[in-house]
């Protein structure tokens, strides 16, 4: 096989033109938010700074709002939810009474435009490298298990398994009135002599049946048929059109991506411990998920119901998290809700984010500075502990609900996993990093260090990570290449 790369490293001269480019950005950034600064003061003039100021506390009003409201209930909650939408509303309306709403507007446009150019100089700075790639043969003998009602009937809707079987695969749809077991079905398809595994459905069934995959060492296929396909996105599938993923079965290129493990069981994206994981096992979730949330969360914030969680990372202690997202590699922003995505899906490490909001001054700063709020944690891990008093943990898999004993361990399987994805695909989507403004300052003052030296050093660790697996999985590349001759 020809190893490839989806993003080429850049030469001396493209290295001096990403500083040159950067420097620009961050120092047009920085006049940006000059401008808005003079345009305020200048705009205010003297004695209308306090109306200027009363946005912030409006926001920050608008945050603790909304604690009241997910916290309490009854009196308690329609108080939050009033202040949350009247706060915005005021301030806006106080802007229009004093004549200082195009100040407010322009200095806010003059920000917006600084934080983008600081987030495109970052970039040019970080430019990410692309996951390796190497060409694969069409396999021989794959086997594809399908839900027919996963996403809403996706299956059927685009007609996956008749396009599936045209191309030579055999499809097994699960009958979920016999509550299948798809770990069951693909140790079958494998005694069978199936040369490729793949699954067209949710994220918690590609997650098992890509851990049979990666135990057999056989490349898997994801068709993006479930409802948010979180692990097709990070993969570059298209998701608008499913049936585009099976162009992989004659015209593919395979990745190796890490797998996690959470108390032996493989995941693809996520583990979550705490408030979500208590909901999602509410039977009434599937069909009524805010209304299910609303009423289980005041018992989980500040009343007894929650589970306190004790949990243990490679150099850190966090101590009663509300919530617990334990990722298989780390996302690009801070977002308890999963909402953001994986530049790479190789890193060798468990992305961690944990949030505790203790009452509404805390949820104002979390209005405030986002994901730099005190009351979020986000680190990086190689493994996870979580420990608590209980003979059980709920533990939401890929958004499946479970319960497991504790110590619940969660790990990653660095590259045991053979992606086979189409040649042609959309790619995902670059998330710029957080905005860091020392180092923008940095940056335009000429000051910051050289641009690469962080991909070149991850990339260092990268390649070790693939000697050790090259070591590791010895006997799984000597079933590829049997696969592939």
């Amino acid at each position: 096989m020809n190893a490839t790369r989806t993003t080429g490293e850049a030469g001396p001269a493209g290295t001096d033109n990403a500083v040159r480019a950067a420097r620009g950005l961050a120092r047009l950034a920085l006049l940006c938010v000059a401008g808005a600064v003079a345009a305020v003061v200048v705009g205010a003039g003297s004695g209308r700074w306090l109306i200027l100021l009363l946005g912030l506390a409006g926001l920050a009003v608008t945050g603790a709002g909304l604690w009241w409201a997910l916290a309490h209930r009854r009196a308690a909650r329609l108080l939050g939810a009033l202040l949350a939408l009247a706060a915005p509303v005021c301030v806006l309306v106080l802007y229009a009474v004093s004549g200082l709403w195009a100040v407010a507007v322009t200095a806010l446009a003059l920000w917006g435009a600084g934080l983008a150019c600081a987030r495109s100089a970052l970039r040019r700075l970080r430019k990410p490298h692309g996951m390796h790639t190497r060409s694969a043969r069409p396999p021989r003998r794959a086997v594809l298990i399908m839900n027919p009602r996963s996403g809403g009937g996706k299956v059927g809707q685009y007609g996956l398994v008749e396009r599936a079987e045209a191309l030579g695969a055999r499809v097994v749809l699960l009958d979920l009135d016999t509550d299948p077991d798809p770990v069951a079905l693909a140790r079958r398809a494998v005694a069978e002599g199936a040369d490729l595994l793949g699954v067209a459905g949710g994220d918690g069934t590609q997650a098992l049946v890509a851990g049979v995959a990666a135990e057999h060492g056989l490349p898997f296929l994801v068709v993006a048929a479930g409802t948010r396909n979180h692990f097709a996105m990070d993969l570059g599938l298209d998701r608008d059109d499913p049936a585009t993923g099976l162009d992989a079965l004659t015209d593919g290129v395979e990745l190796r991506v890490d797998l996690g493990d959470v108390a032996g069981q493989p995941f693809v994206n996520t583990v979550s411990f705490g408030a979500y994981a208590e909901i999602v096992q509410s039977p009434d979730y599937r069909d009524a998920k805010a209304a299910t949330a609303l009423d289980h969360l005041p018992d989980l914030l500040v009343g007894d119901a929650a589970t306190p969680l004790d949990v243990r990372t490679d150099d850190e202690r966090l101590t009663a998290p509300q919530t617990l997202l334990v990722s298989n590699n780390a996302y690009a922003r801070a977002d308890p809700l999963g909402g953001g995505r994986r530049p790479r899906l190789d890193g060798g490490t468990l992305g961690v984010i944990a949030v505790r909001v203790d009452g509404p001054a805390q949820a104002a700063e979390l209005a405030l500075r986002g994901e730099r709020a005190s009351s979020i944690t986000a680190l990086t891990s190689r493994r996870v502990v979580v420990e608590a008093d209980a003979e059980l943990i709920p533990v939401a898999v890929d958004g499946e609900a479970l319960t497991l004993p504790p110590p619940v361990v969660c790990t990653v399987r660095p590259g045991v996993l053979r992606v086979r994805v189409p040649r042609q695909r959309p790619g995902a989507p670059y998330v710029a990093p957080s905005v860091d403004w020392q180092r923008i300052v940095r940056l335009a003052l000429g000051r910051a260090s050289l641009p690469f030296h962080e991909n070149i050093h991850h990339e260092n660790v990268h390649h070790k990570n693939a000697d050790h697996r090259n070591v590791h999985h010895k006997n799984v590349d000597k079933n590829q290449e049997q696969s592939d001759a």
